[in-house]
């Protein structure tokens, strides 16, 4: 059994990116940059307005100019701007030939073709070509996350494509012969609402993976070797939840033989969820969750998140903050313990139920609070490690 920090460090070991693919621009929301994003257009391509009023030459104010034309966006004046003459230019027009300024309407009297430009008229409000980025400019780096700011520089950019890291294909296998869909658990008194597939689906997702398939299977050991089999030839990344003890039927491992299984690690000292491991098959990594509610969405937090973001290029690190306590926490055991909390306007308080197959409280808490082993009590106000749960 190791600690929580050898755990992760191996985590972050097994979590590099997996091949690079290029997809068009607006399916990349989410996806991870394998190489930045550079240029291929000069923003502005022109020198342009960033008002609307009247493109002139310096050289003519101020004074009655006859407007000669009009400049728009996309579609600017084609011919010049000569001595004692003006263009009426709008916001994103190009400049026509000749213009050296731009004097906003507000500060303009039009009284038919004539425009007469006041002394003093104000600053230029002309954009230069290329003052925003020119071509060959590297705009976002790689492995940068592509939100919704970060789209809009690429798109910018005038890419129609970008390179990113592919999202890891994962497959979810829900053992244990006591569960049954939701819905349908209320019609046998020996059955439970498989629960945890759902949750660790949401999990994989957020981080950046693509959900292929989620499979619930009685403890069958014949039939769990053959779902295991073809998950491992279709996914990068496999969980299975449930079936870590030591019971008669627990076969998360075993299922994992045929295939070649090599532990990276089997047991962690943390509380909840000391049985979660880590395993390789060929190719593809297996994780194994604990069957109770709590115990599974903890470690899909501290291990499947940091997995997944790093085979999806992110990092695959935890970056632990410091948040003030609302009130007494209680001193730790031998075992490292991630006390589930929720956030208030005074600081962290946790939830009332930390029993590692609880569901109730799952909805009420979002933060993990880390708590050393053999950590003396804490009180309200002091400073604790935690992290978005």
């Amino acid at each position: 059994m190791i600690s929580y920090d050898e755990a992760a460090r191996l985590i972050g070991e097994a979590a590099q990116p997996l091949a690079s693919e290029q997809v068009a621009i607006a399916q990349a929301a989410g996806r991870v940059l394998a190489a930045p994003v550079i240029a291929h257009v000069d923003a502005p391509p022109a020198d342009s307005s960033a008002m609307d009023g009247y493109a002139v030459r310096e050289a003519d104010l101020p004074g009655v100019l006859p407007v000669i034309g009009e400049s728009f966006a996309g579609r600017g004046f084609a011919g010049t701007v000569a001595p004692g003459t003006c263009v009426r230019i709008f916001t994103g027009a190009p400049v026509p030939a000749g213009a050296d300024r731009v004097v906003i309407q507000e500060n303009v009297t039009r009284e038919g073709e004539l425009a007469t430009m006041p002394p003093g008229a104000g600053a230029w409000h002309i954009r230069q070509r290329g003052s925003d980025f020119t071509v060959g400019d590297i705009l976002v780096e790689a492995g940068t996350r592509l939100g919704p700011r970060a789209l809009v520089t690429a798109a910018g950019a005038d890419l129609a494509k970008v390179e990113v890291w592919r999202r890891p294909r994962v497959i979810i296998l829900a053992t244990g012969d006591e569960l049954a869909a939701p819905g349908e658990a209320r019609l046998n008194a020996e059955r439970i609402p498989e629960s945890v597939s759902f949750g660790v689906a949401a999990v994989a997702q957020e981080w950046g993976a693509e959900v292929v398939d989620t499979r619930r299977l009685r403890d069958d050991l014949a039939t769990m070797e053959q779902a295991a089999g073809e998950a491992i030839a279709q996914a990068d990344l496999v969980v299975v939840t449930g079936g870590a003890s030591v019971g008669e039927k627990d076969f998360a491992k075993t299922m994992f033989a045929p295939c070649g299984l090599d532990l990276v690690f089997s047991k962690v000292a943390i509380k909840p969820g000391k049985p979660v491991w880590l395993g390789r098959c060929s190719s593809s990594l297996v994780m194994g969750l604990p069957g109770n509610p709590t115990s599974a969405m903890v470690t899909a937090r501290l291990f499947f998140a940091p997995l997944v973001a790093g085979l999806s290029g992110r990092t695959a690190r935890t970056d632990w903050v410091e948040v003030p306590l609302a009130c007494e926490l209680a001193a730790c055991g031998d075992r490292e313990t991630f006390v589930r909390a929720r956030r208030t306007p005074a600081g962290a308080v946790p939830v009332g139920n930390q029993d590692s197959s609880a569901q109730a409280a799952l909805a009420q808490a979002d933060l993990l609070l880390r708590c050393r082993p053999n950590q003396a009590a804490r009180q309200a106000g002091e400073l604790v490690d935690a992290i978005d749960f």
